[in-house]
């Protein structure tokens, strides 16, 4: 059986977010908050408003947390009582696509942004000096946040196969009981159906709306037809149902597209010798034209993704 890491693969969230689902909802908050003072949890003191630093990547800005305030981040936007925001994750693959689709550009430049994959990191040391404080993947991020939000929260889930996204509800219920998780389409639906399915997301009253597509079709589904009335946040997912049931996926997309699959570079820093994730050459390719060619700027924007501003 498929067991849910509430906690990712750093030490950046407590040990103890693994066992919150034998917690009680105030006892798990307290044994972060109390982790986070011990330093188990790499972060300042969360304000009463958490408003992300940003990183330029390739034109792109990309919130820089670490994992507690990117947690009270998503927790303030989920219990917001107007508004919505969008968040999704960064990573080589969609780096790629964003590169020759200016519309798909656009569509991320609207979502707060967050750095999923190795790629990405590696893009923040080269143009900045400077990694992110935490690299937040989809499937780690999505169960410490139920993990982490006491509150019972109505969360629907689109996307995935039939089974895929039933068996994904099923281990999110687990994992987090005191939370109602509810399935509301996979992803056979003809795009014509779209708003009939986001009408029975706002019927359904959720507060949380997981999305989980391929990219870029996800991100520009999300900002097509997803509205304030659907959810208070929404997070696109990826793959994240097919992890939660046991599936992975066979090749990156991007490598296996350009023919490139065997030529995928393990690249390793000393401190993280464990990760051995491939890094696109396409993207290295990117990475290093934008570096070279002068674009990077200490241009700034408006924080994104702001509640009620959407």
């Amino acid at each position: 059986m498929t067991e849910i890491n509430a906690s990712p693969e750093t030490s950046m969230t407590p040990d103890r977010i693994r066992s919150a689902d034998r917690q009680s909802p105030a006892s798990r908050k307290a044994s972060i908050a109390r982790a986070s003072r011990q330093g188990r949890v790499r972060s300042n003191p969360v304000p009463g408003t958490v408003v992300p630093a940003r990183r330029d990547v390739l034109g792109l800005d990309i919130c820089d947390f670490g994992w507690a305030d990117a947690l009270a981040f998503a927790e303030e936007r989920a219990t917001m009582p107007f508004g919505q925001s969008i968040i999704v994750f960064a990573n080589t693959d969609n780096a790629n696509l964003m590169m020759r689709d200016a519309d798909y550009r656009a569509v991320l430049s609207r979502q707060t942004v967050l750095p999923e994959d190795r790629g990405i990191d590696l893009a923040a040391r080269l143009l900045h000096g400077q990694r992110f404080r935490a690299r937040l993947t989809g499937a780690d991020f999505v169960p410490a946040l139920l993990t982490y939000i006491a509150k019972p929260m109505r969360i629907a889930l689109v996307g995935g196969h039939a089974a895929t996204l039933k068996k994904a509800a099923e281990m999110l219920s687990r994992h987090a009981p005191w939370h109602s998780i509810l399935p509301i389409a996979d992803d056979t639906f003809d795009l014509g159906q779209s708003d009939a399915i986001m009408a029975r997301v706002g019927v359904a009253n959720v507060d949380i709306l997981l999305v989980s597509m391929d990219s870029p079709a996800q991100e520009k589904w999300i900002d097509r037809h997803v509205g304030p009335g659907h959810a208070r946040l929404v997070l696109g997912v990826g793959h994240l149902f097919e992890t939660l049931s046991g599936k992975t996926q066979s090749a990156r997309p991007s490598t296996r597209k350009f023919g490139l699959g065997w030529l995928s570079l393990p690249l390793r820093s000393a401190s993280r010798m464990r990760d051995s994730g491939p890094v696109s050459p396409l993207f290295l390719y990117h990475l290093l034209r934008y570096k070279f060619s002068g674009a990077k700027t200490g241009r700034t924007r408006p924080e994104m993704a702001k509640a009620g501003s959407l």
